[in-house]
């Protein structure tokens, strides 16, 4: 590892430059922020669905189990267009709400955005090492107020016009999210089917496009898409669905079992689930919104809606009403702790590295760490 790639690692405070991505909505956990970073890595808090008290709570804990940097990462906006008539889709979810014994749902006011409170609760026990943010960039005075204080700043990037505009905001690096990414798409310039570019198209352009270093995202799961993103001019990497399944993950037991049965063909982008456009496998609900043409409400209305159903799914099972937030890179999914999973992926790159100097690759069969539970 050289050039830049030693050179955000070593800024960040990271022995291997691999950043764990947030994981909003229950998989980021203290436990596994903590692991990823005393394991060498860049830990990453998903704290935009948390009350300020949470935020500070979760912040404290990280701080116990670790004294390693890490990161918070909050929604800067996102707020999208939808459905005005919202009637349909609480017909829909009454019908859930019905099979698993839940009152039925009721239309409460947008949520507020809560961006300001959730930012100063991160802030106030000490700044973190970094802060990254996605579906917009802060207002110029709250990224100058980051820089002021040291902490290190990335914003999230589908296109190269995003990546320019973060830019030029002052980010101090851009993540680089292509499609076959898990969860929510960035996009928050142009509309969603143009910031639907790979991994491999849109590290090189980005990269050449902007001076700051790129965090390649979306589906890189093992060494190979670690050594690939280098060489497509990446500084780090970010993974969240190859820890979906690692022990300190937050993720619901039905939610794992899906994950490790799943294979690459198995997820589609959705916005029954909130609104905004999200790439996780297919559900019964997933299906049932689209084969009935039943109209989304817009985010962040449309996740307000779904939550209780969606925390009443988890708690009974019922994977089919859940969002499965994954890429696409699913067979290559590990369980196992979230240490040897970062060990794991650094001794791998390592050796396709040497291999690929020593003028071999390391093939299919030749993987050092394969999945464990895809065969």
């Amino acid at each position: 590892m050289d050039g830049g790639w030693t050179a955000l690692a070593a800024r960040l405070g990271m022995r291997y430059p691999i950043i764990l991505a947030p994981l909003a909505g229950g998989p980021s956990t203290p436990a596994l922020v903590a692991a990823v970073s005393a394991a060498g890595g860049l830990g990453s808090l998903g704290a935009a669905y948390l009350a300020p008290e949470q935020i500070r709570d979760e912040i404290a804990r990280v701080r116990r189990l670790t004294d390693r940097p890490f990161a918070v990462n909050l929604f800067a906006g996102g707020a999208t267009g939808g459905a005005d008539d919202t009637g349909p889709m609480l017909a829909l979810l009454a019908r859930w709400h019905r099979a698993l014994g839940l009152e039925p749902p009721t239309l409460a006011a947008p949520p507020a955005d809560r961006f300001g409170e959730q930012l100063e609760a991160v802030l106030r026990g000490g700044p973190p090492a970094a802060f990254s943010f996605t579906f917009g960039i802060p207002d110029g005075g709250v990224m100058a107020e980051l820089r002021r204080l040291g902490v290190f700043l990335m914003g999230t990037a589908t296109t190269v016009d995003e990546a320019r505009a973060l830019e030029e905001a002052g980010v101090d690096a851009v993540v680089a999210q292509g499609s076959e990414a898990g969860g929510h798409r960035g996009t928050f310039r142009g509309s969603f089917e143009a910031g639907m570019v790979g991994t491999m198209a849109l590290v090189p352009q980005v990269a050449d496009a902007v001076r700051v270093p790129v965090v390649a995202s979306g589906g890189i799961m093992d060494g190979r898409g670690i050594v690939a993103a280098q060489a497509l001019g990446a500084a780090a990497v970010q993974l969240g669905t190859a820890f979906l399944a690692t022990d300190e993950a937050g993720t619901p037991a039905p939610y794992r079992a899906r994950l490790l049965a799943a294979g690459e063909d198995a997820t589609a982008l959705t916005r029954a689930y909130s609104g905004r456009p999200a790439r996780g496998i297919r559900t019964t609900f997933m299906d049932q919104v689209e084969r009935e043409g039943i109209p989304i409400p817009p985010f962040p209305l449309q996740n307000a809606l779904t939550r209780p159903l969606r925390t009443a799914a988890a708690r009974a099972g019922e994977s089919d009403a859940l969002s499965l937030w994954a890429g696409q890179g699913l067979r290559l999914l590990r369980t196992g702790s979230a240490a040897t999973l970062v060990q794991e992926l650094a001794t791998q790159s390592e050796r396709i590295r040497a291999g690929l100097r020593a003028g071999t690759a390391l093939g299919v069969g030749d993987d050092p760490a394969p999945a464990a539970s895809h065969p």
